[in-house]
């Protein structure tokens, strides 16, 4: 059995074709939101990041919706070994699906391969892989179950973020940061945590550098994990 232990819960990854990885944990670490009560994770995968999301917003409900049967499975387990299983929801299906929104912040490390091959097994496919209208669908959704001060924050490689900014301004929404991730520091960032929402704001953009040298984390990576990861 495949566990990946942090400090104040396990996650249990069997049968999840996305193990638990960088792109997670600093969604999980970075994701902020005003006034936050209910948080909606989109592809929970292990469900590590609705697990990081309920340490950090101790007073929020968090929902997260899972498509692929063995992931959902996976992740509900997880939710129901932790601490903090009263405000964690698992829904299993489409989270096109799911009624009853006003989120005051909506999340996802989304599938990153656009319009490329398919692999060999059908749950890493759905991991990994999907085409154009997955984000069209997606920011559609969030244009109507976000409140009024939401927002929603995305993990992206640089070209999805660019047809993702394509698409808010046909839903009237705004682009309202943008966090640089870099292996480091001369590196050109390789993944941006986007933030997007009804309100419009001037640009915030930031970045994170993960290591100082090669297997030496940055300082800055080690405080945003130091509460999560048993290394630090």
């Amino acid at each position: 059995m495949s566990v990946f232990r942090f400090k104040q819960f396990a996650v249990d990854q069997t049968g999840c074709a996305m193990k638990v990885n960088t792109d997670g944990v600093l969604l999980g670490a970075l994701a902020e939101g005003e006034s936050v009560k209910r948080i909606l994770d989109i592809g929970a995968g292990t469900g590590v990041i609705a697990l990081m999301l309920a340490q950090r917003f101790p007073e929020a409900i968090v929902d997260a919706v899972e498509i692929d049967k063995q992931a959902a499975e996976t992740s509900a387990k997880n939710f129901n070994s932790s601490s903090f299983a009263n405000r964690l929801n698992l829904i299993e299906g489409d989270f096109a699906d799911i009624n009853g929104g006003q989120y005051d912040l909506i999340v996802s490390n989304p599938p990153f391969f656009i319009d490329s091959l398919t692999s060999a097994q059908e749950n890493k496919t759905l991991a990994r892989h999907t085409d154009g209208s997955f984000f069209e669908r997606l920011v559609s959704f969030a244009k109507d179950n976000l409140s009024d001060k939401g927002n929603c924050q995305l993990i992206l490689p640089l070209a999805t973020t660019e047809l993702v900014k394509q698409l808010l301004t046909a839903n009237a929404l705004h682009l309202q940061a943008i966090i640089h991730i870099k292996s480091f520091k001369q590196d050109t960032p390789h993944r941006e945590i986007i933030t997007f929402g009804k309100v419009q704001v001037p640009l915030h953009e930031t970045e994170v550098v993960i290591y100082d040298a090669p297997k030496v984390y940055s300082a800055k990576y080690a405080a945003l994990l130091k509460d999560f990861l048993t290394i630090f």
